[in-house]
């Protein structure tokens, strides 16, 4: 789909601009915008979206704890004694 917009020269310019101190062209950048922005029809898109936003947030000790209790908690519920992320396989599966 090709979408024309009339922007003020002071949006332009601020578009522009932005888009150069992250080395893209203003149309990707315009578009990643739009991506984050607009909202998702379905609660699959909802949860990627907070996922990636966690992840650019990028504090990594928080991420690796939260990531180490979701794994305690995900093999402590379970009805078999397999482990899903037994701790051997840390670093080569997951």
């Amino acid at each position: 789909m090709s979408l024309e917009l009339n922007l003020s020269s002071d949006l332009e310019q601020r578009l522009l601009l932005q888009a150069g101190r992250l080395n893209l062209p203003a149309e990707q950048y315009t578009l990643q915008l739009l991506e984050q922005h607009l909202p998702r029809d379905s609660v699959q898109s909802d949860v990627v979206a907070l996922l990636q936003g966690w992840i650019d947030e990028g504090d990594a000790g928080e991420q690796k704890k939260t990531a180490e209790f979701l794994f305690k908690a995900l093999d402590e519920d379970r009805l078999s004694n397999r482990k899903l992320f037994p701790p051997d396989m840390q670093g080569v599966s997951w």
